[in-house]
C-alpha cells in the first residue's frame, strides 16, 4: 500500500511513504497504530489515505495460508494412520484450528508447529486402548512450511524412507524430533544450516552413514540424540564447538575412532552416552574436570589405557559406566567424602591391583560392579561393601573377604 501524508491546514503534500505491507499479516488496528507513529515522528497532524498498489487486496477469512494447507495435505497423503483417526481432524479450510498436532503463529497465521507423537497421554489414545502406529514416509512438501519452528513426528514405529534433504532450508526450525520410526538413509549433510536448532533427536531409527561434519555449526543445540541407529565413522573432531549442548546420546551405533578431546570443552554437558559402539583409544584426561557432567556411559567399546584419576575423584559424576572395554592399570585410591556414585560399573576390563580402601570413605556408593577383572587382595570392610553381593566382585584373580570367601 502507499501512505500519503498531507498537512491538514494547507492540504499540501508533506511527503510520501511507500510500504509493501501484506494484509494477511497486518490487522486494521496495526494500520491505525502506524498512523499515530508517523504522526509522532513528523510532529504534525495529518490525514492518510491508503492506495492499493495491487489489483485486489484480500483478507484471508480462514486464517490459514493456502500454501501451508496444501503442504500439510501432501504430508498427510504420504502417511497412513489406520487406528486413531488423527488425520480425520485435518478437514475444512482452516488448518490453524482443530487440526490435530498443528498450530499456527497467532500473528501471521502461518503453520509454526507440527507435533505428532505415537506415544501420548492424550485421551484419544486411552480411548483407542493402544499406542500409535503410522506407516509411509515424510513428504518433501514439509519444506514448503517455511515458518515451521517445531517438527515432531515421533514413535510411530513404521514411518520409513529418508529425511528430506530440503529440511535444512527451514531456517526457523528449533526442534527436529523423529525418534522411534524406521527412517533410513543419512542425516542431511547440510544439517548445520539450521542455526536456530536446539533439539535434534533422530534416535531409534535405521539411519546410516556418518555424523555430518556440519553438525558442529549448530551453535544453539542443547540436545543431540542419535542413539540406536547404524551410524558409522568417527565423532566430529571439533564437536567441542557445541558449547550449549547439555545432552549427547550417541549410543548403540557403529561409531569408530577415539573420543575427541574437544568434547571436554563443552562446559554445559551433563549427560554423555557413547556406549555400545566401536570406539577405541584412551579416555580424554579432562573428562573428570567437566563442571556439570553427571552421567557418563562408555561401556561396550574398545577403549584402552588407564582410568584418569579425576574421573573417579569427581564430586559431580553420579553415574559412571566403563564396563566391557580394555581398560588396564590399577584403580586410583582417590575416593573421598564427596564421592557420590549411584552407579559405578568397571566390570569386564583388565584392571589389576587391590580395591582402594578410600572407597569406604565415600559419601554414597549405590551399585558397584568390579567383576571380571584381575583384582586381588582383601575386600575392604564397611560401607558400601557390606550391602553388595558376591556378583559385584566375582571372576577376579584373588579377591577375598565378605561377601566372597574369607582371606
Amino acid at each position: 500500500m502507499i501512505i500519503e501524508i498531507k498537512n491538514e491546514k494547507t492540504m499540501e503534500l508533506k511527503s510520501i511513504y511507500k510500504y509493501n505491507i501484506s494484509f494477511s499479516s497486518l490487522h486494521i488496528e496495526k494500520v491505525i497504530l502506524l498512523h499515530f507513529v508517523i504522526m509522532a515522528l513528523t510532529g504534525v497532524t495529518f490525514l492518510f489515505t491508503l492506495m492499493v498498489a495491487a489489483a485486489v487486496v484480500t483478507f484471508p477469512a480462514n486464517g490459514c495460508s493456502p500454501a501451508d494447507q496444501a503442504a500439510l495435505m501432501d504430508f498427510k497423503a504420504a502417511l497412513k494412520e489406520p487406528y486413531l483417526g488423527i488425520f480425520n481432524t485435518w478437514t475444512g479450510s482452516n488448518c490453524c484450528q482443530g487440526w490435530y498436532g498443528v498450530s499456527c503463529d497467532p500473528t501471521t497465521q502461518r503453520v509454526a508447529d507440527i507435533v505428532l507423537r505415537g506415544e501420548s497421554e492424550d485421551p484419544m489414545y486411552e480411548k483407542a486402548g493402544r499406542s500409535g502406529y503410522m506407516s509411509g514416509s515424510l513428504s518433501p512438501s514439509l519444506c514448503k512450511l517455511d515458518r515451521l519452528t517445531t517438527l515432531i513426528v515421533a514413535d510411530w514405529k513404521d514411518i520409513s524412507g529418508e529425511i528430506p534433504d530440503c529440511v535444512t532450508t527451514l531456517q526457523n526450525l528449533r526442534i527436529l524430533e523423529l525418534i522411534g520410526n524406521k527412517i533410513t538413509g543419512q542425516i542431511p549433510a547440510n544439517i548445520g544450516q539450521l542455526s536456530k536448532l536446539t533439539v535434534l533427536n533422530l534416535a531409534d531409527n535405521q539411519i546410516s552413514g556418518s555424523i555430518p561434519g556440519s553438525v558442529v555449526n549448530l551453535g544453539k543445540l542443547k540436545h543431540l540424540e542419535l542413539s540406536n541407529n547404524h551410524l558409522s565413522g568417527s565423532i566430529p573432531a571439533d564437536i567441542g564447538k557445541l558449547g550449549m549442548m547439555s545432552r549427547a546420546l550417541l549410543n548403540k551405533n557403529k561409531l569408530t575412532g577415539s573420543i575427541p578431546n574437544s568434547i571436554t570443552q563443552i562446559r554445559r554437558l551433563a549427560d554423555l552416552d557413547l556406549s555400545m559402539n566401536q570406539i577405541t583409544g584412551s579416555l580424554p584426561v579432562q573428562l573428570g574436570s567437566m563442571p556439570v557432567l553427571s552421567t557418563l556411559n562408555l561401556d561396550s567399546n574398545q577403549i584402552s589405557g588407564s582410568i584418569p584419576t579425576n574421573l573417579l575423584s569427581s564430586s559431580g559424576l553420579n553415574i559412571l559406566n566403563l564396563s566391557r572395554n580394555s581398560l588396564e592399570g590399577v584403580l586410583p585410591d582417590v575416593f573421598g567424602s564427596k564421592t557420590y556414585f549411584t552407579h559405578l560399573d568397571l566390570s569386564y576390563n583388565n584392571l589389576r591391583g587391590s580395591i582402594p580402601k578410600s572407597l569406604s570413605s565415600a559419601k554414597y556408593i549405590g551399585h558397584l560392579d568390579l567383576s571380571h577383572n584381575h583384582l586381588c587382595g582383601p575386600i575392604p570392610n564397611g560401607s558400601p561393601f557390606d550391602h553388595l553381593e558376591a556378583s559385584s566382585f566375582s571372576n577376579n584373580d584373588c579377591l577375598c573377604g565378605s561377601p566372597l570367601r574369607t582371606c
